[in-house]
């Protein structure tokens, strides 16, 4: 074993194999305590941090070092002569090559050096044996803090955490150590799990932040259901403007499917929705197919009926339009003969009689579709050769446009195929557009084409309406008006 005694009062000197000798005050690593072999730790004896390379030597070959004092004490046997050499990775004293208190806390994450505590992280083959300091993570957690230092604190020297994956608890662990932020879409989750469970507030910040900077409508419902269930109402809320805004987007990705029935219907009881009530219907029924496969029942109407619940009450049936009704709702079997006989007698009568379903219109209008007509005159004979028709507008008030009235052909009844836009003019950004096909009858009226989903207009600023055609020539309008002012119940 090698005894050093470093002190001020002492002359100690060195000789190294070369025949060289030298005092202490020349030996960079500084011993100030009695250091035996045995009670280092493994990783201590040259386990430099993981972007440094180790030079350790095997024993048998290491050039020898042999210390002693003028006293007369002398080593029982030889180090390795690399640690006291300038610009050597440091064997004992890792303290001196650390400037500042957060890279020497940094180097003692996920590292055995002084630890006193071992986490066993995950579930069986997963399992990670992680390394701890006590003081460190009671001054970064209250939660950590009770449970070394309270009164039902643990005296044990290995903690399992089964509920935790290791990849987070590393996470937290590299957070409260070093103020370092390592988390990636595969782990923001679990990471911010962790650290709500075990109180770390900053962390839990930069988690949501992550999930809103990759917050999309291909993920919005996931990261809706992760919100509600870890209580990040800011999150949830941000979710819910992006369903709001891209929401045939958000229903057909495969998320969807996926949210609990109370997530379903916090989103289907939104006024601001933007699709039509039709297409909502057909996600809602997608959404029951999977719930009875999740409960293991049979995908009958009875069941989708009974898994969907209080949200088929949600489905505004009143905003569809007759055809669409009779279309798919009224063929599903979902609804009772009662409800399908109210809607219809809802959709022809007048008076409209009282249904059991919600007529507000969605999308923040508060009345129902306008329509406005520029053209004072209807002549025929307008071709298609591939090019789009266009024309620049502007609103003075915040609208959605929800299709266009296009003319149909001058021949007879007929199919025509069509390609809608609404582009901002500015930027050249396409805020809507549905490429889809249409019948006319002959007759010179307008015929309704739709988006797939409103599309939101902005006051006082220019969009550009574009709708390219292919079929036989159409009729058309002129005498084009340059302002049109139509009267909105809602004002």
């Amino acid at each position: 074993k090698c005894l050093a005694f470093l002190k001020e009062e002492l002359f100690v000197g060195y000789k190294m194999s070369n025949g060289k000798t030298g005092t202490a005050n020349e030996v960079p690593a500084r011993l100030g305590n009695e250091v035996e072999d045995g009670d280092i730790p493994q990783n201590m004896q040259l386990n430099p941090p993981s972007n440094q390379t180790s030079n350790q030597l095997p024993r048998s070959e290491s050039p020898d070092c042999e210390v002693g004092s003028s006293a007369g004490h002398s080593s029982a046997n030889s180090l390795n002569s690399t640690s006291f050499l300038p610009n050597s990775h440091p064997v004992y004293n890792w303290q001196a090559t650390k400037t500042t208190v957060k890279e020497r806390f940094a180097f003692m994450f996920n590292n055995e050096i002084l630890s006193d505590v071992h986490f066993i992280v995950g579930r069986d083959h997963g399992q990670q044996r992680i390394p701890a300091h006590r003081f460190v993570l009671a001054v970064g957690s209250a939660v950590f803090d009770a449970m070394f230092n309270g009164t039902l604190a643990t005296r044990a020297d290995t903690v399992e955490l089964p509920d935790i994956e290791p990849a987070a608890f590393l996470a937290l662990l590299k957070f409260l150590y070093s103020d370092e932020v390592q988390i990636g879409p595969e782990t923001v989750m679990t990471t911010l799990y962790t650290a709500k469970k075990y109180a770390v507030p900053a962390l839990e910040r930069h988690c949501v932040d992550f999930l809103k900077s990759n917050l999309g409508a291909d993920n919005a419902f996931m990261l809706l259901t992760q919100a509600r269930l870890f209580d990040e109402p800011q999150l949830a809320s941000l979710c819910l403007d992006t369903i709001d805004k891209n929401t045939g987007e958000a229903l057909a990705a495969d998320g969807f499917t996926d949210v609990d029935q109370e997530t379903l219907g916090a989103v289907l009881e939104r006024d601001t929705l933007r699709i039509r009530e039709a297409k909502l219907f057909q996600a809602v029924v997608r959404w029951a197919v999977a719930e009875c496969g999740r409960q293991q029942l049979p995908v009958t109407p009875h069941n989708q009926r009974g898994v969907l619940g209080g949200c088929l009450q949600l489905v505004r049936f009143p905003l569809m339009s007759v055809e669409e009704f009779a279309y798919t709702p009224a063929q599903s079997g979902i609804l009772t003969d009662r409800e399908v006989v109210s809607l219809f007698l809802y959709f022809i009568v007048n008076p409209k009689p009282s249904v059991s379903f919600k007529d507000i219109p969605r999308c923040s209008m508060t009345g129902k579709e306008q329509s406005v007509n520029r053209f004072r005159q209807i002549e025929s004979r307008w071709g298609y050769s591939g090019t789009s028709d266009r024309i620049r507008f502007i609103a003075d008030r915040r609208i959605f446009v929800v299709g266009f009235g296009l003319y149909g052909s001058i021949h007879g009844p007929t199919d025509y195929d069509v390609t809608l836009q609404v582009i901002h003019t500015a930027s050249g950004n396409v805020c809507g557009s549905n490429s889809t096909s249409f019948s006319c009858d002959g007759t010179s009226y307008t015929f309704r084409v739709m988006f797939k989903e409103p599309v939101e207009i902005v006051p006082n600023t220019s969009y550009t309406a574009s709708a390219t055609l292919k079929g036989p020539d159409s009729h058309y309008g002129t005498r084009g008006q340059r302002k049109v002012v139509v009267d909105c119940p809602s004002g």
